[in-house]
């Protein structure tokens, strides 16, 4: 499943890249996120709660980010299996570039899933994405404009 977009966030691209990129925004921005830690280098071990229909299923997985250029893009692959329920894979492409007033931020996704999950269907699961998408960019640009100027906690990026 593919997944475009593009939101414009308060804050110059190295502002936007320096809080996009550090534990506590993706801890506090991925939808049903309970834990997100730091494995390595550009690598997170994450815990994450997703319902989608009847299936409510925990998935431990990684984040790994890549081809950085900062400020300007990287690369984000993350893959989780929740047991029975299945697994989820993907990777998104994210640029910034300066806009009118912030950032511009657009993003490329492909995710693939399967198991139960799978089961329930495509358009199903297409809108739970969809809407885990929104509601990701919606906290990082609500967050983003009440403080812009947010520090990186790990200076590694």
């Amino acid at each position: 499943m593919k997944l475009e977009g593009c939101r414009e966030i308060a804050g110059s691209p190295h502002e936007v890249w320096e809080a996009m990129l550090t534990e506590d925004m993706l801890c506090a921005c991925i939808p049903g996120c309970e834990r997100l830690e730091r494995s390595g280098d550009n690598r997170f071990d994450a815990e994450v709660v997703i319902k989608v229909g009847p299936v409510r299923a925990r998935f431990a997985g990684t984040v790994a980010l890549g081809d950085l250029d900062p400020p300007r893009s990287c690369r984000i692959e993350g893959e989780g299996n929740g047991g029975a329920a299945g697994f989820a894979q993907g990777h998104a492409l994210i640029n910034l570039e300066p806009g009118a007033s912030g950032t511009n931020l657009r993003y490329v996704a492909d995710i693939k899933i399967g198991g139960r999950i799978a089961a329930l269907g495509d358009r199903l699961f297409r809108g739970v994405v969809e809407r885990n998408v929104t509601s990701f960019f919606d906290v990082f640009e609500a967050r983003m404009t009440a403080n812009p100027k947010i520090e990186s906690s790990t200076g590694r990026m």
